[in-house]
This record gives C-alpha cells, sequence and structure tokens, in this order.
C-alpha cells in the first residue's frame, strides 16, 4: 500500500482523537437563564404584541438557542383588554372550538371575544405561534396574560420590553 493510500485510511475517531474534528456545544437546559419580562398591549396590535412574546418565549433571542430545548423566558403580557386588532379583523375574524356534541361547532368572531375574554385573544395570538409539540406546550406555560394592569409576579423583578410599532 502506497503512502498515499494509507493516508487516505484515517478515520473519524482517529481525526476525533487528535483534535481535528469540532464538536457542536449544545447547552444543558438547566445553563438556562431563565428571565422575566412585562410586555404592556396597551394601543399595541395584536400580531406584532404576539411575535414579540413568541420570540422571548421560544429563546431566539439568546445566543444558546437550539430548536429542540426550551430556552425561552417568561413573558407577562398586561393591558390584553386594551389591544388592537386592524383592518375587519373584529368583525371578520372567527375564534371556533368544538364542545364535543355533535353539530357542536361553536364560533365567536374576534371583536365579541376582546369584550367578553380578552386574554384569550392574546393567548391564543400567542400559542398559534409557537411549536405545535410538547415543546410548544411547555413554552405556553411560561406566558402569564392579563386584561388590566396588574400582576402578582412583581417579586420575579420583570423586565420592561416595548413592542416595534
Amino acid at each position: 500500500m502506497t503512502r498515499r493510500a494509507r493516508s487516505f485510511k484515517i478515520g473519524v475517531y482517529d481525526l476525533a482523537r487528535r483534535g481535528v474534528l469540532m464538536t457542536t456545544y449544545i447547552p444543558k437546559v438547566s445553563e438556562a437563564d431563565r428571565k422575566w419580562f412585562v410586555l404592556d398591549a396597551r394601543d399595541q396590535v395584536l400580531g406584532k404584541l404576539a411575535t414579540t412574546a413568541a420570540v422571548i418565549l421560544t429563546g431566539k433571542r439568546k445566543p444558546i438557542y437550539t430548536p429542540f430545548l426550551d430556552t425561552g423566558d417568561h413573558v407577562i403580557v398586561i393591558n390584553a383588554a386594551r389591544v388592537h386588532l386592524t383592518g375587519r379583523k373584529p368583525e371578520g375574524k372567527l375564534y371556533r372550538h368544538h364542545t364535543g356534541y355533535m353539530g357542536g361547532l361553536k364560533s365567536v368572531t374576534a371583536g365579541d371575544l376582546l369584550r367578553k375574554r380578552p386574554v384569550r385573544v392574546v393567548e391564543e395570538a400567542i400559542r398559534g405561534m409557537l411549536p405545535k409539540t410538547k415543546l410548544g406546550r411547555a413554552m405556553f406555560h411560561k406566558l402569564k396574560v392579563y386584561a388590566g394592569d396588574k400582576h402578582p409576579h412583581e417579586a420575579q423583578k420583570p423586565q420592561v420590553v416595548t413592542v416595534k410599532k
């Protein structure tokens, strides 16, 4: 066997042993420093507010972001009742759910739901921007939405985040 042929027989494990291969850093969930953020929904467009909250919840703002780990932060949304819907969405957008009985498909317009249960409008907008998996459900549990401007999470010392207009 020639010298050149021998040089191509080096395996991956030999390269790793020599320190030639680089490994990908994967953070541990325990290394994720979870912070708390407050978003004020007063006079904010619902979609822009939801996008900002979803990015914080998924952890995409952090350098240790990993798609298959929950590295995101906690989000508190206040003044959900004062959120703004653009265009014809108050009367045209429908929220549907099924009761479980035959013919039990119920629907309500966004404007009616915003008047009756404003927290649900904001939660559904943010939930739609999260992954549809167990990981997305874990991210959603870090979201706290309140209709008014009071919240019981002052002990966590949340930082205020402004939404771009």
